[in-house]
């Protein structure tokens, strides 16, 4: 009997890794089929195996602007889902996200020093020497930011024991440089705010196919180091006292769980603005459609969860057939708030 159920229960998750995959595939074709301009699937798919669309423009806007954010949203929405999956196991908070740390107010602070100093006398002139850079400046500034703000957390998670410490602390670091950037919002112009507020709404059709394989590559590490964590987080479930009595080096493990989760975190963020509720709402789908806590499972779920609902997310924010795009915080926001609250409830009512 019990053998059978576990056998079962295999076969459903396979299924549900087919069907999620399957359902990726469709959003990507989807996300560069559908806007403002609409391509049939099957030229995009013909694009997309090296041939050539049936109108030169159709190629045009496949390869120079739909492929690379639709690429960009898959990427992003499976970082910021390990990210959160993994910052809700390690505060045992069910509604702990990538970014309760202070990272994404780290990288919105590198942002606007370098967007609101320009014209404050000396203090933007270092920041300002980044524009050299052209495309990847507020992406430098933006990792410059969050990295600060992870050092100085790495530092504080070396010395404070108590996890629940460490995340309070981590809120903490996120509200001052939140008022650190109030205040040089403050003293900026209505054009350079503008500009800051453009890049607080999130996009993913600001990645370049120069910026993209540099957000692959560091969103690729993190992802590798969270797929061999899978085993000490499924540890940590137990809570900290058992996993202690069973081996487990928490110190080192936090250190590189935490390290792991700000890098994808800190990376979308500085290519993509800072996107909220996907971190939060995914491990939750995926913990629900899978029935099992165990991060084996778990983190290529929500990897390939995230990148579908970021995809869906994109296409939203697009409104096919309309020149209009909406933020992309704002659909997120849409998406991820019925999951939150279902959350909420179920432990609500469940006491």
């Amino acid at each position: 009997m019990y053998i059978t159920k576990n056998i079962s229960k295999y076969l459903n998750q396979y299924s549900f890794f087919i069907i999620l995959i399957t359902t990726l595939i469709l959003a990507f074709l989807l996300d560069i089929a559908l806007g403002s301009v609409q391509i049939p699937i099957a030229e995009v798919v013909k694009v997309l195996f090296g041939g050539d669309a049936e109108k030169a423009s159709w190629t045009n806007i496949i390869m120079k602007f739909r492929l690379p954010k639709a690429i960009t949203a898959t990427i992003a929405g499976a970082a910021l889902g390990v990210s959160g999956l993994q910052m809700q196991t390690i505060f045992r908070n069910p509604l702990a996200g990538p970014f309760v740390l202070g990272i994404s107010s780290g990288a919105s602070l590198g942002v606007a020093l370098v967007v609101l100093t320009a014209n404050l006398a000396g203090a933007g002139a270092i920041f300002q020497t980044l524009g050299i850079f052209g495309d990847l400046s507020l992406v430098i500034a933006s990792s410059l930011g969050a990295a600060a703000v992870l050092g100085l957390v790495l530092i504080v998670s070396r010395r404070v024991q108590d996890t629940m410490t460490l995340l309070i602390l981590g809120l903490l670091f996120g509200y001052a440089t939140s008022a650190l950037v109030s205040i040089l919002l403050q003293f900026s112009d209505s054009q350079k705010i503008q500009a800051y507020l453009q890049w607080t709404f999130g996009s993913f059709a600001g990645v370049t196919w120069r910026s993209l394989p540099i957000l692959a590559g560091v969103v690729l590490l993190g992802l590798l180091v969270a797929v061999a964590l899978s085993k000490p987080l499924n540890v940590l479930l137990v809570g900290e006292s058992y996993a202690l009595t069973l081996g487990l080096n928490l110190e080192r493990t936090r250190f590189w769980i935490i390290t792991s989760a700000s890098i994808l975190a800190g990376a979308i963020t500085a290519f993509c603005g800072p996107i909220a509720f996907l971190g939060v709402a995914v491990p939750h789908l995926c913990r629900s459609m899978f029935n099992t806590c165990d991060h084996r499972i778990l983190v290529p779920a929500v990897m390939i969860m995230g990148a579908v609902m970021a995809l869906f997310a994109d296409l939203m924010c697009v409104l096919p057939g309309n020149q209009m795009v909406l933020p992309l915080n704002s659909v997120t926001a849409l998406l991820g708030t019925p999951v939150v609250s279902w959350v909420i409830l179920r432990r609500y009512y469940t006491k």
